[in-house]
């Protein structure tokens, strides 16, 4: 059975962070499109439109027939571990630094043979449940879990290379006063993080809401104002260090079209879902990015929630829109600048909260506790990718399916009801 994952020592502020190393990175295009589906946790292989034949790893031709009509499709998660080896040496630095590392061939439902990592309380000869994720290096692998859930599982050292889980790990949520955050704050102490930096812009000003989240033992008040450069350098002066996750759940939204809008409502909107993130960037970023192989509580995540609304625009909410839109451009740089430090971006598509600034819009709305238990169950799956609530879900796979008919459809939606 996995060993439960002790609280990390104190680190010894004299020694130097270990370098960030990551597994082998090249990767064909069409692999490319393997990660870009892990990074959803998505179990996805290949399927030969001509003669049925399951491909893995990821290929252009079909190695049965020589078909290149191969489609992408969900699998069963579910196989047998026909052979396991546990590698002692390894040429790759990454590998070699963490061993003794486990892997193995496992044979799937869909019948085809898989090389995946394996969870230490799986066994040779065991029935396994498969997941797709992405590596420290951004790509896509599989590992094997046990079917049934074990104690400490997700302690696995391999599955925590994996995951972001906040297990042992300081979070910083960037403005308390948002009802996520206020959320997230019982369910990220329910998943085991050590320390919650609260973000407070003019701690003065605190009500009733505030001052029961900074109550807990666990939430430590971190005076920040996203649209304050100051105030965000001050604040990543202090206690960046120790940010091991970062969840941005500053925004502002306000309902208009782009042609009724007054202009310094947009401008706000920009100064905190764009700029504000921009600002987080340059000041906690760096710093988080140099802790990435720092040992059991090294960085581990940068996380944005971002309304469904910045994939394509809502006209109703467009100035709103416009910001999202902007901050997820950023965000997706701000990924390729990650790359290879080993910490991810994850970004959370929602819908219309359950806020007053979206009070004239029909149900269904999400729920501050529904975003709030996503996020955190994407950072314990470590997915880089997750969507909350139903007109998010829709919107996302009309997106995937045609950005064009949802552009056409999001039009017809101009008045909210």
């Amino acid at each position: 059975m996995t060993a439960p994952l002790a609280r990390p020592p104190r680190k010894n502020p004299q020694r130097r962070s270990r370098v960030a190393t990551i597994p082998p990175r090249p990767r064909s295009r069409v692999a490319l499109a393997f990660s870009a589906r892990a990074a959803r946790g998505e179990f996805q292989l290949q399927v030969c439109a001509d003669c049925g034949a399951v491909a893995y790893p990821p290929r252009d031709a079909c190695a049965r027939c020589w078909s290149v009509d191969l489609r992408w499709q969900p699998m069963e998660p579910a196989g047998e571990l026909l052979a396991l080896s546990v590698l002692d040496s390894s040429t790759n630095v990454y590998f070699r630094q963490r061993m003794p590392w486990r892997v193995g061939t496992v044979r799937l439902a869909a019948d085809v043979s898989v090389l995946a990592h394996v969870h230490s309380d799986v066994a040779e000869g065991d029935k396994v449940r498969m997941i797709a994720r992405t590596d420290k290096a951004g790509q896509g692998v599989l590992m094997a879990l046990p079917v049934e859930e074990t104690p400490h599982m997700d302690d696995d050292p391999q599955l925590r290379e994996l995951t972001c889980s906040p297990r042992h790990r300081r979070v910083l949520l960037t403005d308390i006063r948002s009802s996520v955050a206020q959320a997230l704050i019982p369910m990220l102490k329910e998943s085991g993080a050590a320390i919650i930096f609260a973000g407070l812009a003019e701690p003065w000003k605190q009500n009733d809401a505030v001052t029961v989240a900074v109550a807990d033992e666990c939430v430590q008040l971190a005076e920040l104002n996203v649209t304050d450069t100051g105030s965000v350098r001050e604040c990543a002066a202090s206690i960046g260090h120790k940010v091991d996750i970062l969840i941005n759940t500053a925004s502002h939204v306000r309902p208009g079209g782009a042609l009724d809008q007054p202009l310094v409502e947009a401008r706000r909107e920009m100064e905190t879902n764009y700029f504000g993130l921009l600002r987080l960037l340059q000041y906690f970023a760096p710093v988080m990015r140099s802790r990435g192989a720092d040992g059991a509580n090294s960085a581990t995540c940068w996380t944005n929630l971002l309304s469904v609304y910045a994939r394509s625009s809502w006209p109703a909410y467009a100035t709103s829109s416009a910001s999202q839109a902007a901050a997820l451009s950023l965000a997706q740089a701000a990924r390729a600048e990650f790359v290879g430090s080993g910490v991810k971006v994850m970004n959370v598509f929602h819908g219309p909260l359950e806020d007053p600034w979206y009070e004239p819009v029909s149900p269904p709305l999400v729920t501050p506790a529904k975003l709030a238990s996503v996020t955190v169950k994407g950072l314990c799956e470590g997915l880089e990718e997750a969507v909350a609530g139903d007109i998010a879900t829709d919107v996302v796979n009309r997106w995937r399916e045609d950005p064009g008919v949802l552009e056409f459809e999001l039009q017809h939606e101009r008045e909210v009801d």
